[in-house]
């Protein structure tokens, strides 16, 4: 079996290099690789598909809250995005512009979007008169293009996927409420489908997105002891529809501007999947969300019968609803476990003659990689209780990790001892100063994640200035 695992090649020790460790992850499991283009990713069919999932997942989620999909075009004109001053201004640094059409310079530069706020003001402008027209709940899957100096597979790279919902609202109550729905909706998907806990919270003014009147955020915590920022939501208040003009006639008559939410989960989100997850060995995919739940790995197939039985095994998993492969590669039993392991399939079950003679198969769990036995009459029963366990055993130890590396701080040299030495989230008190923000990062290299909406006293004086403090803010280090 040691030497069997050799044929895998090996992934460098997250506890020696985890930044080597996160790419060779993402490279030998095939999720994604490098294009010519640079800063740009090739999603492999291994990662696509669990990009997929989550589309699913989250599909079904908004379309029961009401929203419906709709495509916008790529291109935004330069007239268009200059609307909204603050919006313009937050993304500039990373606008890619087209210049040409063919060989003719273009009379108005385009903007590839980096994100649609522009395009869905302007196509609500015209589509909403009256209040009966509201509220408009509209959602589209694409990519966007951000031109990054600095780019990691799926993390942070120029051109990524992902979901904008994009909202209008009669008033500032329904646009407050529609932001703090879909906000929850995220951090339920995150916890009950991706096994990651999340916190929950508002963005500072300096961290909340260009134009908006606030910014809500999940905060999930790496195996590191890094941050990383895995959904958010804003509400822009009237501010881009009196920018752009968005009125319509109220009950009395009256014409008033509408209130705006917009949204989103890009594939950064498969970046947390393995960064919370993941171990020495590879990928560890939670059952909810694995393309493959279960890869049947029959043992000696050279022998008569295996096979069929193997088939026989597949069909009987795929018909009781289960995600299934089947290994029959011509390699050695040794080199397809550790090939399993390595992409993070949740569940193996191991079948060879002996196993077929005794009427059973061998289970063997991705997360502890316990062996079981279960009958071959009952075989689905059993994977089905064993899937559920890995789900809910992969959740609390994420949650376990998170909960020991959150520490509290009542000064600036506690709190950067802890992110030194300890690593993970720092809970700490806060002013409500832009200089003290600041100051922080400057003095730690942390960024305010997010102002709890479960707030907690951990002292009455702001960590960094010493003065009176009343919000208590998650602090951390973050990709």
């Amino acid at each position: 079996m040691a030497n069997d695992k050799k044929l895998v090649e090996d992934i460098t020790s997250m506890d020696v290099d985890f930044a080597q460790w996160y790419t060779d992850v993402v490279r030998k499991a095939e999720l994604c690789d490098y294009s010519s283009v640079k800063g740009c990713m090739i999603l492999e069919p291994a990662g696509f598909a669990i990009w997929e999932m989550i589309q699913s997942e989250l599909d079904k989620r908004f379309k029961a809250t009401g929203v419906e999909n709709c495509a916008m075009p790529m291109f935004i004109p330069e007239g268009l995005l200059q609307k909204e001053k603050d919006h313009v201004e937050g993304f500039a640094p990373e606008v890619a512009w087209v210049t040409h059409g063919g060989y003719e310079q273009l009379q108005e530069r385009l903007c590839v979007r980096p994100t649609s706020e522009t395009l869905f003001c302007d196509y609500y402008e015209r589509k909403i008169h009256s209040y009966r027209d509201l509220p408009k709940l509209l959602n589209q899957w694409c990519s966007v293009v951000r031109w990054e100096k600095t780019t990691r597979p799926f993390l942070r790279s120029r051109e990524f996927w992902w979901q904008e919902g994009h909202t209008a609202h009669a008033t500032a109550e329904e646009a407050k409420e529609r932001t703090e729905q879909m906000l929850k909706l995220y951090a339920n998907f995150c916890e009950e489908v991706l096994a990651i806990p999340v916190v929950s919270g508002q963005k500072t003014e300096k961290e909340q997105f260009a134009g908006a009147e606030a910014t809500y955020t999940i905060e999930a915590l790496m195996h590191d002891g890094q941050a990383l920022q895995s959904g958010t939501s804003h509400n822009f208040g009237d501010g881009f529809a009196r920018a752009f003009g968005i009125q319509y006639t109220d009950k009395d008559n009256k014409l008033q501007y509408v209130h705006q939410t917009s949204w989103g989960v890009s594939t950064r989100i498969i970046g947390a999947i393995i960064m919370v997850h993941g171990d020495n060995e590879g990928l560890k995919l939670p059952p909810h969300i694995a393309p493959t739940q279960i890869i049947i790995c029959p043992v000696m197939q050279q022998k008569a019968g295996v096979l069929d039985k193997a088939n026989e095994l597949k069909d009987t998993l795929t018909k009781a609803g289960f995600r299934v492969k089947l290994d029959d590669r011509d390699k050695t039993p040794g080199f397809k476990f550790a090939d399993s392991e390595m992409r993070g399939i949740p569940l193996r079950i191991e079948i060879g003659p002996r196993d077929i003679e005794n009427g059973q198969a061998v289970l063997v769990r991705r997360d502890t990689h316990e062996k079981t036995t279960a009958s071959l009459d009952n075989i689905a029963e059993s994977a089905g209780q064993l899937l559920e366990d890995i789900q809910n055993s992969m959740y609390e130890a994420a949650k376990s990790h998170l909960e020991k590396h959150t520490f509290s701080a009542q000064n600036i040299d506690e709190m950067e001892h802890i992110l030194d030495e300890q690593k993970g989230f720092v809970k700490a008190m806060w002013c409500g100063s832009r200089e003290c923000e600041e100051a922080v990062k400057e003095k730690t290299g942390a960024s305010s994640r997010c102002i709890p909406f479960k707030q907690e006293h951990i002292g009455d004086c702001c960590v960094n200035c010493g003065k009176p403090a009343s919000k208590m803010v998650y602090w951390g280090r973050a990709y």
